[in-house]
């Protein structure tokens, strides 16, 4: 499987349909997350929710995101996730404004992991307003092999102390709106029976940009200013009702971020520079 050669898809780029931000986008993002969010006439991470893939019905895959092979390659690993990324923040977002989002796959990688093959595809996101580009990410996405049972549970972090933290009450419904707000279908966040029963999750996963925004958010919050750049990772699945913490440990002009589950597990990890 490692031996399949994706090097034609390098390169290859994607126009999103044009979006706005527009006061209903504004309201549905602050509503659902506050009050976890910095004060902005546009919100840290809402970014998130712009210029989505908008895939007939009849083009969706099992787990409820677009079938493969469109723009991105058709890996023949079953589970796609995001395992991380780094977001530039170039200009402001504001209120009102058209943004237009192209996609570029800059990088695919075959890797060896504990469960077999892993395929790791990262993607170029560049946001642009009539004022230039306001946000590049580049986001690694990871395809894996399907599971067959329960993954093992993770030990407790060693990181339990933070200079400042948040605690953030995560449930179902949470996640039904913030799957709404960035109109993303994939099954494992919104499907009990097909989480737990075909993807062996312990409940209902929790987003990983719903963790990478709260995170960012924190550090704006904190710093009362939007960091240049963020960099995130995804470290071990969070699902299930509970409540997550967000925290932050400070080091000069870096920022070290964290989530632990309500067990204490580090679900994801982030850098914050200004």
């Amino acid at each position: 499987m490692t031996g399949q050669d994706y090097t034609a898809w390098i390169g290859r780029q994607e126009i999103a349909s044009p979006d706005q931000i527009s006061p209903r986008l504004i309201d549905s993002y602050v509503t659902t997350l506050a009050p976890f969010l910095a004060e902005a006439p546009v919100a840290p991470g809402l970014h998130w929710c712009l210029c989505p893939q908008i895939t007939p019905m009849s083009g969706l895959g099992a787990d409820g995101h677009a079938a493969k092979g469109g723009f991105l390659p058709p890996i023949p690993l079953p589970r796609r996730m995001w395992a991380g990324g780094e977001v530039t923040f170039l200009e402001p977002l504001l209120p009102d404004d058209p943004v237009q989002k192209i996609s570029t796959i800059r990088e695919i990688l075959w890797k060896t992991g504990r469960t077999g093959a892993l395929c790791f595809v990262a993607v170029e996101h560049d946001y642009r307003t009539p004022r230039g580009v306001a946000i590049r990410e580049i986001q690694n996405l990871v395809y894996r092999p399907a599971a067959t049972a329960s993954a093992p549970v993770s030990a407790p972090s060693a990181v339990q102390h933070f200079d400042r933290e948040w605690q953030v009450p995560i449930d179902p419904v949470l996640l039904f709106r913030y799957s709404a707000v960035t109109f993303n279908g994939h099954r494992i966040h919104y499907d009990q029976g097909y989480a737990r029963q075909v993807e062996h999750y312990a409940g209902l996963v929790i987003h990983g940009p719903l963790q990478a925004t709260l995170m960012l958010n924190l550090a704006a919050v904190h710093r009362q200013a939007l960091p240049r750049r963020f960099r995130y990772r995804g470290i071990n699945p969070a699902a299930g009702s509970q409540v997550l913490r967000i925290g932050l440990q400070e080091d000069d002009a870096q920022m070290q971020l964290a989530v632990l589950s309500e067990a204490g597990v580090l679900t994801m990890q982030g850098e914050a520079v200004w």
